[in-house]
């Protein structure tokens, strides 16, 4: 069976991602799986400028043949001007805590009160094959920043991230409806049907 790496050391990830490809034709391996390296500077500006950029970078690690594929996510907030948009994983600095970085979007959020409170969850893949980028994809859910943190499920920005459709936020809600709904979920249905494709051929 082709073997697919999962580009990510991130272990809530690791666990939705197999459940999203526990139907693919593929055998799913994670960066604990190949030698390790130092994780490659993530210079991009766009979500799938860093896809590509950690897809081919990690895609030596895998002797072939298979497959790596590589996400870059986050949160985008209208209000915020798009932030913390590519920074996500390293908003007000990298080892805050996500309480922390609740309060800060509360903070500049308070600042201009007019402002819609519209945001989305954007998450973009890239497919190496021997070196080329092979497939794209990106999955986006739309939402608003809730007034307050709600909800023990889910990770990272899932308990300010509130989704209109089901009246709650995503750590409120079951992760199969999360992943039902959500922009890893859309990307990696994606990516599951194109590999049945891939592979097939």
């Amino acid at each position: 069976m082709t073997r697919l790496l999962v580009a990510t050391t991130n272990p809530h990830k690791i666990r939705e991602i197999r459940e999203l490809l526990a139907d693919a034709p593929v055998t799913l391996l994670g960066l604990a799986d190949v030698p390790s390296v130092p994780e490659p500077e993530e210079t991009g500006t766009t979500f799938e400028a860093n896809a590509r950029l950690k897809a081919r970078y990690y895609d030596r690690l895998l002797p072939p043949p298979g497959f790596t594929v590589a996400e870059d996510s986050g949160l985008v907030i209208d209000a915020m001007d798009g932030a913390p948009g590519v920074y996500s994983a390293r908003f007000l600095r990298p080892d805050a805590s996500y309480p922390e970085r609740f309060a800060e979007i509360a903070r500049q959020l308070a600042a201009h009160p007019t402002r819609p409170r519209t945001a989305r969850y954007v998450a973009a893949l890239a497919v190496t094959h021997r070196g080329e980028i092979v497939y794209e994809t990106t999955g986006v859910v739309e939402g608003e920043i809730a007034a307050a943190p709600s909800g023990a499920g889910g990770f990272g920005y899932d308990p300010i991230f509130y989704y209109p459709p089901y009246a709650r936020t995503l750590a409120d809600v079951s992760e199969a409806e999360k992943l039902r709904v959500a922009h890893r979920g859309v990307a990696f249905r994606a990516l599951a049907g194109w590999l049945k494709t891939a592979t097939a051929s």
